[in-house]
């Protein structure tokens, strides 16, 4: 029933507050602003407190989805799928977030587009110290990925470890990866 940050209940915080925490988000669907440019998308992910980091944080999505700065004055509306995970992504990061919280970030993308989505995630977690809260039915990717993981049913958790024993476990095996890469 309880939500901590940093040993703090924020459980019950209104949404700004939370965001100035440094918690950001990537909901599942995206939820881009298909009317705006990439840029304005970004513009719209901008902490109001860091906005002298602007012009280097939108660099550094541009480095991590090259593909956005290539589609940087395009309508968000008007690019694929993968494109506009990368570009929600990439708006919740320009709020220089501690904790990224990632929902379904591969839902409905072709497998080369996810391996470039997860392999975006593990640089911002490993290469940059990004915490990243990953809510993912790709269980293989997602579990290779972790270094913390727990599967949940119905709402309950049944199971948790890291990602490798979790990738390990015969049940986990059967359940998620039956048919998958082993």
């Amino acid at each position: 029933g309880t939500i901590t940050f940093d040993g703090e209940d924020i459980t019950r915080l209104p949404t700004h507050l939370i965001a100035r925490r440094r918690i950001a988000q990537s909901p599942e669907g995206r939820r881009i602003f298909p009317r705006m440019t990439v840029y304005e998308n970004l513009q719209m992910g901008a902490s109001l407190d860091n906005l002298k980091y602007f012009n280097e944080d939108v660099e550094k999505i541009f480095t991590l989805f090259p593909r956005l700065k290539e589609r940087q004055g395009q309508r968000g509306g008007t690019l694929s799928g993968g494109e506009q995970q990368m570009l929600s992504i990439g708006r919740a990061l320009m709020a220089r977030p501690k904790l990224l919280l990632l929902d379904e970030p591969s839902l409905g993308l072709a497998p080369l587009i996810v391996k470039g989505i997860f392999d975006a995630i593990k640089v911002l977690n490993q290469e940059q110290g990004l915490t990243v809260f990953l809510v993912e039915q790709n269980a293989f990717a997602a579990l290779k990925l972790s270094d913390r993981a727990y599967v949940m049913v119905n709402g309950q958790v049944t199971m948790s470890g890291s990602g490798k024993e979790l990738l390990a476990n015969p049940e986990v095996r059967a359940a998620y990866l039956e048919g998958g890469r082993h």
